[in-house]
């Protein structure tokens, strides 16, 4: 059965240590379970306009929020031990492992796989694999760049490509379609 934990990261800025939002979402066997999400005051409460165009998070919705370090516990939890998804996960994964470094925590082992690279191999005559074409494309009504929605969009994702390949074990999808599962951590 398919059992992983989807992630999303937003940032307040270009740099990878600016994560002003975070969400996660389980799936257990093969089914969509509780979602889990925070805003995170980034380092120095600088934001981007850019940014904020983006996600439409700005300054003042993260004042009281916790610092990165401050929900790294209830994060790492969700993450340790499992397989952990991101759309583009390089970007995601970039995030935690700068947040990481900057904040001197450890990290966990999970390991991780990205469902672009996963939409890439399942739709390739879409023409493009990006979150909303892909959500859109299966008819996965969402608002982008909000984390819980992105996470949740994402965990959906990787269960249509696992019916449409006909298999219900994220190793064994990633093994038939040719993508690999990394690993994160020590």
């Amino acid at each position: 059965m398919m059992n992983y934990i989807a992630i999303d990261f937003e940032t307040a800025t270009g740099s990878m240590n600016s994560a002003c939002s975070v969400a996660t979402v389980e799936v257990r066997d093969g089914q969509l379970k509780e979602g889990w999400t925070t805003l995170i005051q980034p380092p120095g409460l600088r934001f981007d306009s850019f940014n904020i165009g983006i996600h439409g998070i700005s300054p003042k919705d993260v004042t009281d929020a916790p610092t990165f370090a401050e929900v790294w516990e209830e994060l790492k939890e969700r993450l340790a031990g499992k397989i952990v998804v991101a759309h583009n996960a390089s970007f995601d994964m970039g995030v935690l492992k700068a947040s990481l470094l900057a904040n001197r925590l450890q990290a966990p082992y999970f390991r991780t796989c990205c469902t672009v690279r996963i939409a890439r191999k399942v739709w390739p005559a879409l023409d493009d694999h990006k979150l909303n074409t892909v959500g859109a494309h299966l008819n996965i009504n969402f608002r982008h760049h909000r984390a819980l929605d992105d996470a949740r969009t994402c965990a959906a994702i990787l269960l249509f490509a696992g019916m449409e390949t006909g298999t219900d074990d994220i190793e064994e999808l990633a093994q038939k379609i040719g993508v690999r599962i990394g690993h994160f951590g020590v």
